[in-house]
């Protein structure tokens, strides 16, 4: 679209179904290069994308035409049936229905590109359920607890 420009960053999170830990350290930079890579499809730019064994972080700048909800499902839907296909873990592997979206001005994408960048070593401190109601607490986003994550069954 001509005359149109935006700067719109903003940061995803979800989580691999029951927050199993799938996300190994052998099919890792795999899967977010997958994750990185359809982003890229969607004319969104990715910054970085990284997570742990059972969620992944992206931050990306996000293309004015696209909703966040389309972006999530072709993000979704796409990474695991990549993952299926290519049998890049051990079980069948989906997400957690919904996601996190937080958005940033410019000036603090650094600091973001940072957290992202150093998850293995932030979770050595917080678990992802933790860090997760932070954020939504952090951005004042109402939620019920009993909701945030599927459950085992």
């Amino acid at each position: 679209m001509s005359n149109t420009f935006h700067q719109v960053y903003i940061q995803v999170v979800f989580a691999v179904k029951y927050r199993e830990a799938l996300i190994t350290n052998e099919c890792k930079s795999k899967i977010l290069s997958v994750i990185g890579n359809l982003i890229n499809e969607t004319g969104c730019k990715t910054l970085i994308v990284n997570g742990t064994k059972d969620h992944v972080h992206c931050l990306l700048g996000l293309k004015p035409t696209i909703s966040i909800s389309s972006l999530m499902k072709v993000i979704k839907g796409k990474s695991s049936k990549y993952i299926n296909e290519h049998q890049l873990t051990k079980y069948k592997f989906e997400w957690q229905e919904g996601y996190g979206v937080f958005s940033y001005s410019k000036s603090h994408i650094d600091a973001v590109y940072k957290y992202i960048a150093n998850q293995e070593e932030h979770h050595k401190k917080q678990n992802f359920k933790n860090e997760y109601s932070s954020l939504l607490d952090k951005y004042n986003v109402k939620f019920d607890e009993r909701c945030l994550f599927e459950n085992l069954i």
